[in-house]
């Protein structure tokens, strides 16, 4: 019982938190033809992947386009993006199938668009990019552990109970974070943000 409502007041809290950052994103036809992209990139990404010995997985930086898009972009757009992915991945990607409908608000609707919290505290100094993905990351291991407690604790291994089971299952969505991070923050965000701006004429 505790765990649903933590889960729940998660989730409530979560999209309201991002419907009320969304406000005032324009959808314009570049926009549009990004989150297009960027949206492809991250399924594809995210249909390959590296087994664990604990049945997880790792994905092939699936998590990195939408944090670039937040980074060089717009984090609104990207928490969009995230949202369409969220939805497309139930259909296309084996395995991300809900197997209960409140599943989609907690899980499908939060681990990709909470991505596009890595721009949420601005990209133009260092410790404001690495501040934002590590919260991003923060904010998609949470999903990923409280939907396994509440979708998934029939699959817990003998002696671990849902909590542990989902803790030690989900342990490679932080790895995986880690490593996006490192990624991220080896690429020149300046000079493709500038790059971005130049297209846009902006000065």
């Amino acid at each position: 019982m505790i765990s649903s409502v933590i889960t729940a007041v998660f989730a409530v809290a979560y999209l309201l938190a991002t419907v009320i950052l969304c406000r005032g994103v324009k959808l314009n036809a570049r926009a549009l033809c990004l989150g297009g992209v960027i949206c492809a990139l991250t399924l594809v990404l995210a249909t390959i992947r590296i087994p664990l010995p604990t049945g997880s997985n790792i994905t092939c930086g699936s998590w990195i386009p939408l944090m670039l898009l937040a980074l060089v972009y717009d984090y609104r757009l990207a928490m969009l993006t995230g949202w369409v992915c969220g939805i497309l991945a139930m259909i296309l990607i084996p395995g991300w199938q809900a197997v209960h409908w409140a599943q989609i608000f907690v899980q499908q609707l939060v681990c990709f668009s909470c991505l596009g919290y890595a721009g949420v505290f601005g990209s133009d100094k260092r410790w404001k990019i690495l501040c934002g993905m590590a919260l991003a990351v923060a904010i998609r291991c949470v999903g990923h552990v409280l939907s396994g407690v509440i979708f998934y604790s029939q699959n817990a291994w003998d002696g671990w109970g849902a909590w542990g089971y989902s803790l030690a299952y989900n342990s490679s969505r932080l790895v995986e974070g880690i490593l996006s991070i490192l990624i991220v923050s080896l690429l020149p965000l300046k000079l493709m943000r500038r790059s971005m701006r130049k297209e846009e004429g902006v000065a």
